[in-house]
């Protein structure tokens, strides 16, 4: 298990044993920051080296995913899962969306491996966030009188929430710069990026395991559905990375995004946009269960498909 990985682990042990540890909120907030800046600014460097056609098609097929994802993830709660129309798409939403720290813990896993990818993966982030909650709203809202969306605010959130600002901001500022640049930057942004993912990560073991006893609640099928459709979205990820070209890291980086949950950005956008939805069962399933699974689990699991799939 990877070092980093670990950070999760002692956070959730300390956790489950009631130790008095704990983070200053104001200090999650800024590794949150960090974290997202980071990330926005080595993507946008790297695309500043590339040129737009040749970056706009992997993009469409990046968005597609996005939508198709939350599409599949629907009717297996629903009809499945026997999930009310509100609770199935408010899910679906958020596993349609991504965990931006699962993608910072995916590119320390090639990077420990000495593994490349495509550097502009950062971009496919962004533009992953939006899609999947957007259809995600529109699940709940067709069929049935289920009552109006107020546009105004859930736009807002989505597109103006921090994590989108930050995200979108610090790509536009590193395509902007480019990486002479950002040159004075890099001991802060780039140097420091490992560790303050290992304090972000012992955060979340605290924060994972205190929602821990919501398990009890929420049903044997979700705590399936929250371990078989990452990898079901892994494999749609590693399908669509080998079609687009991408090597075997970049495919692996796709996958592993796919396969991640929102537990930031979808949940504000669906407690405007399906007010219906319990957003306890959501926070489970992609906080308590896919988040660790992903990160202990899942990213060597999507490796090994990778290999299969792509074939290098």
């Amino acid at each position: 298990m990877d070092a980093i990985a670990l950070f999760f682990v002692l956070g959730f042990a300390a956790r489950l044993a009631r130790s008095d540890l704990k983070l200053p909120a104001q200090l999650y907030e800024a590794l949150s920051i960090y974290l997202l800046l980071a990330i926005g600014l080595k993507g946008g460097m790297e695309l500043a080296k590339q040129s737009p056609m040749d970056v706009l098609p992997q993009a469409v097929a990046v968005i597609a995913l996005g939508i198709v994802i939350p599409l599949v993830a629907f009717p297996i709660l629903h009809k499945l899962g026997r999930l009310d129309r509100f609770n199935a798409a408010s899910i679906a939403g958020h596993y349609g969306s991504v965990s931006v720290v699962t993608f910072a813990v995916g590119i320390d896993y090639l990077s420990a491996r000495q593994l490349a990818y495509e550097p502009y993966l950062p971009l496919f982030l962004v533009l992953l966030e939006m899609p999947g909650i957007a259809v995600g709203v529109l699940l709940a809202r067709l069929g049935g009188n289920t009552g109006s969306v107020r546009w105004g605010p859930l736009l807002h959130e989505i597109f103006l929430g921090k994590s989108m600002v930050l995200l979108a901001g610090g790509l536009l500022i590193g395509w902007a710069a480019g990486p002479k640049g950002l040159a004075p930057l890099d001991p802060f942004f780039f140097g420091l990026f490992k560790g303050a993912l290992c304090l972000f990560l012992l955060e979340m073991g605290l924060v994972a395991a205190a929602q821990a006893g919501a398990l009890r609640t929420s049903g044997a099928f979700l705590a399936g559905f929250a371990i078989v459709m990452p990898i079901l979205s892994a494999v749609f990820g590693t399908i669509v990375g080998t079609a687009i070209g991408l090597s075997a890291g970049g495919t692996l980086l796709l996958a592993t995004l796919a396969a991640s949950a929102s537990y930031i950005a979808a949940p504000a956008a669906m407690r405007i946009a399906v007010p219906e939805a319990n957003p306890g069962l959501s926070i489970t399933a992609a906080l308590v269960i896919t988040f660790p699974f992903n990160i202990l689990v899942g990213i060597p699991l999507y490796h090994y498909i990778v290999g299969l799939i792509h074939g290098s």
